[in-house]
């Protein structure tokens, strides 16, 4: 008996080789909300969720395998998002941009995974447990984040004390000796 065709894919549970063997494809526009780690690096005025969202495609292939072996599960994953993210020069809110655009291919298990992995270029994932494609997209686009979020230019004027040679001592603080001075001493 033939399998009739799936006409509705769950990204909460993918089979991806069925869905690689139909050369199916997936698309949405989801709420930032989707993606609670996400979520959780985006800068937040007074606790509020972060507003936004992220659009994703994937799409399914099978090619064939290494050494005329089976044919291998391989599985397309695009995405964009805007995420405001803590600019770590004036702490303000800062718009950046993410995007994701990876191929990844499958194989039997985690322990086939992990044994391929060093002599391969691509990346590897397992089918088995069947991943949950919204963590994939989420862990792309975490790895996409700026390590150090900035604006190009600080919509306010910051003031670097440590750097500022305008910005004196603070009220009650004692000024600094150069430490070097007791060396121009003994020097003559």
């Amino acid at each position: 008996m033939k399998p009739t065709p799936k006409t509705a894919w769950s990204p909460d549970r993918l089979d991806v080789r069925a869905f690689a063997q139909a050369g199916a494809s997936l698309s949405a526009d989801d709420p930032m909300t989707r993606f609670e780690r996400l979520q959780a690096e985006a800068h937040r005025e007074d606790g509020a969720p972060a507003l936004g969202g992220v659009s994703w495609q994937a799409q399914g292939e099978m090619r064939p395998g290494a050494s005329g072996g089976a044919p291998a599960v391989w599985l397309h994953l695009e995405a964009s998002a805007r995420v405001p993210l803590t600019c770590q020069r004036c702490l303000g809110p800062v718009e950046t941009s993410l995007s994701v655009d990876r191929w990844f291919r499958f194989v039997a298990d985690e322990a086939t995974a992990a044994a391929e992995d060093d002599d391969c270029e691509e990346d590897l994932l397992a089918l088995e447990p069947r991943p949950r494609l919204y963590d994939v997209l989420e862990d792309e686009l975490l790895m996409e984040l700026p390590l150090v979020p900035l604006h190009e230019t600080c919509p306010v004027h910051v003031v670097m004390s440590a750097s500022d040679p305008l910005v004196g001592p603070e009220e009650g603080e004692p000024e600094r000796k150069n430490p070097f001075a007791g060396l121009a001493k003994l020097k003559k």
